[in-house]
């Protein structure tokens, strides 16, 4: 079986290095979950308070599912289709490797559509239109403009897809060594600008120090919930990444440099939006908490009472580009991968029958805020029902199927040994103790928490 595996796994594409690894699986985590979504959810719950929690369970529910995830497709060398496929003795689980699967492929078109709003954005800030797009009502007149959003989302997902094309070493690793770092550096930049501005400081104290006055059962909710955005869990991309890796990379180190390296984008994107919002209202608790609109309307706002505002919006938005970018190219070659493992279609026409799908679903979501804006879904626009469908309630069951692989099928040795290959696992005990008895848990809580919220019995 092992002989077979590493075969497997050798004739697979794969990464160069450590370096292209990391930065790949980095690129992916640093998305808009990271950059637009972590910023508002640890407004809403608590600022410090959040992020403590957060931090306590990136390290230890986080780090057990990357594992996890990562061990299995490089132990099986397959997509998670494939991966969860190698196990035969339980069918049933294979229902895990096709949730694991469908899920980017539905991620991947809604996505798109707001990664178009953000060529968008950052095209009319290098224009010098920061105070056109601070105008009362303008967002929500753009979305409703379907030609122009078609455009610009379909700008996006080609050049996803042009990443793609080119491969894993020519096109995915290729781009992140370039991005990511230009990212960190723009990230910085907006950070330190800031938290600079008079009144600021209040804002970095509210995202830093954490008052257990601020402690909810919801903080625990939407921090899980954070995760599976800023670790691309449950996604198949961990599986798909990790089926690139040769056997001799070091798992857990890798996945300890991607903690740290979410980490530390996460705080900074906190840093680059709580502040400013905190000093553009002068501490007003209900415009910080201004939830999914924070980017696109609030910001818009914030950046238009600075100095400077056209400079500052720009490399703003450009920034949010490239993080929204690596994380389509990720869900990209994902489904892309699951297509030619599953059917033996070559890369290339598995890439444009992905690029047909998301322009389909896409184009749906576009139309969702423009002329077919009366069609709801349990009360839904289209683009909200995909997200609310992904990542609500099918990416807790993915996870949770992942924890049914290992603890009833593979066996916690087993993924210990994989690892063991390349990494001394330091952490297997709180490995062992989190897939035995957290992870389940945790995963129950969301995904019930989120049928809860659907129903409107609790709100999120």
């Amino acid at each position: 079986m092992k002989n077979t595996e590493h075969k497997q796994a050798t004739e697979r594409a794969s990464f160069s290095g450590n370096l292209g690894y990391i930065l790949a699986v980095a690129g992916s985590a640093v998305g808009l979950g990271n950059i637009w979504r972590f910023p508002y959810l640890a407004a809403k719950y608590g600022g410090g308070m959040f992020l403590l929690v957060y931090l306590i369970l990136l390290v230890t529910f986080g780090y057990a599912l990357m594992i996890s995830e990562t061990a299995l497709g490089r132990m099986t060398g397959k997509s998670p289709v494939g991966a969860f496929q190698s196990f035969g003795r339980q069918k049933w689980l294979t229902f895990g490797g096709w949730i694991n699967a469908v899920i980017p492929i539905l991620i991947l078109p809604y996505y798109s559509v707001i990664g178009g709003w953000v060529v968008k954005y950052a095209f009319e800030y290098l224009r010098g239109n920061a105070s056109a797009l601070a105008t009362d009502g303008y967002f929500g007149g753009f979305i409703a403009d379907s030609l122009t959003v078609e455009i610009c989302f379909a700008v996006f997902v080609v050049g996803a897809f042009a990443v793609i094309a080119a491969g894993v070493k020519n096109g995915i690793e290729t781009v992140s060594k370039i991005i990511m770092p230009l990212l960190v550096i723009l990230a910085v930049i907006t950070a330190v600008y800031s938290v600079t501005r008079p009144g600021a400081l209040a804002g970095v104290r509210y995202l830093l120090v954490p008052h257990w006055s601020q402690f909810s059962l919801m903080t625990v909710v939407a921090a899980v919930g954070q995760l599976f955005y800023s670790l691309s869990l449950a996604m198949g991309i961990l599986y798909t990444y990790g089926s690139y890796l040769p056997k001799e990379s070091d798992i857990e180190k890798n996945t300890t440099r991607v903690e740290l390296f979410d980490t530390g984008i996460a705080i900074l994107a906190g840093l680059m939006i709580i502040p400013a919002v905190f000093a553009f209202s002068g501490g007003d608790m209900a415009t910080l908490k201004a939830g999914p609109s924070l980017m696109f309307i609030t910001l818009p706002k914030v950046f238009d009472s600075m100095g400077f505002s056209n400079v500052i919006g720009s490399v703003f938005f450009i920034m949010v580009l490239f993080a929204a970018l690596t994380s389509a190219i990720s869900l990209f070659e994902t489904s892309v991968s699951t297509i030619t493992d599953e059917t033996g279609m070559k890369r290339l026409p598995a890439g444009l029958l992905t690029l047909g799908i998301s322009l389909l679903l896409g184009t749906a979501s576009v139309l969702g805020y423009g002329a077919w804006d009366f069609v709801h879904i349990f009360g839904m626009q289209i683009l909200d029902f995909f997200d609310f469908l992904t990542n609500s309630l099918m990416m807790p069951v993915s996870a949770l199927f992942t924890c049914l692989l290992v603890l009833a099928v593979t066996g916690k040795q087993r993924i210990a040994e994989e690892v063991r290959l390349s990494s001394r696992f330091r952490r297997e005990a709180l490995y062992n103790f989190v897939m035995q008895y957290l992870a389940p848990l945790f995963l129950i809580v969301i995904l019930l928490s989120s049928i809860a919220s659907v129903l409107g019995w609790i709100q999120i």
